[in-house]
């Protein structure tokens, strides 16, 4: 026992060691390679396919239907057209006869006005019936517009505005009208101042001799 010095026995160790919970992995990471292009196919020649008679009759059918509804669709707007022409026409023909009649205001009624205006015509081509040509045809003019002028004037004044407004259309024309109108115009106001004087030379000469009829009834007594 001298010999043999005394060692404590240890238990020999366990040589399994704990491996970690994550693996670790490798750091590199392989590149991924590129798909290939596929290779084109070799480009065929395209055929043209023939028109079958359906195609042929389908396009004939449709450039007839297109035909006839533009020459439809011409006709209606013609028509269209023509309707409203017409609807103008006759919106302002009753627009100028009524603008004819005299305001409610003027007191100025056409149906006796009228009657006697026709009247005053027809005692016009009466009067005369046994003349030259020239004065039956001027006669009942002249009797029936002095009679439309003093029975019915307003309307005269409104037909008077209205065909020199017509007039107007044609300048040659509306300068002649003036003119014919200034020259009676300076006719009549002239034969109004002279049958003034006259009258007035005349009530001068009856008051004249009525001064002296009276100085001679005067006298005579």
């Amino acid at each position: 026992m001298a010999l043999y010095p005394k060692q404590t026995v240890f238990a020999e160790e366990s040589r399994d060691i704990k491996k970690p919970i994550y693996d670790e992995y490798p750091t590199e990471i392989p590149e991924p390679t590129p798909p290939k292009a596929p290779t084109p196919a070799p480009e065929q020649p395209a055929t043209a396919a023939s028109p079958t008679p359906t195609d042929i009759l389908t396009a004939q059918v449709r450039q007839a239907r297109l035909f006839l509804y533009s020459q439809s669709l011409a006709a209606e707007t013609g028509f269209n057209a023509f309707l409203s022409r017409a609807l103008n026409v006759e919106n302002a023909f009753t627009n100028t006869v009524a603008s004819l009649a005299p305001s409610a205001d003027s007191g100025e009624r056409l149906l006796p006005g009228g009657v006697y205006v026709v009247v005053s015509a027809m005692a016009g081509s009466i009067v005369s019936r046994n003349r030259g040509i020239f004065l039956r045809a001027a006669s009942p003019l002249a009797f029936g517009t002095v009679a439309a002028w003093s029975l019915v004037p307003v309307t005269m004044r409104n037909v008077s505005d209205l065909v020199w407004e017509y007039e107007k259309q044609v300048p040659a024309l509306a300068e002649q009208h003036l003119l014919v109108r200034e020259k009676g115009e300076h006719i009549y106001h002239t034969g109004v101042a002279h049958s003034g004087m006259a009258r007035q030379m005349m009530e001068d000469k009856i008051g004249d001799a009525r001064r002296k009829l009276e100085e001679l009834v005067s006298r005579g007594h």
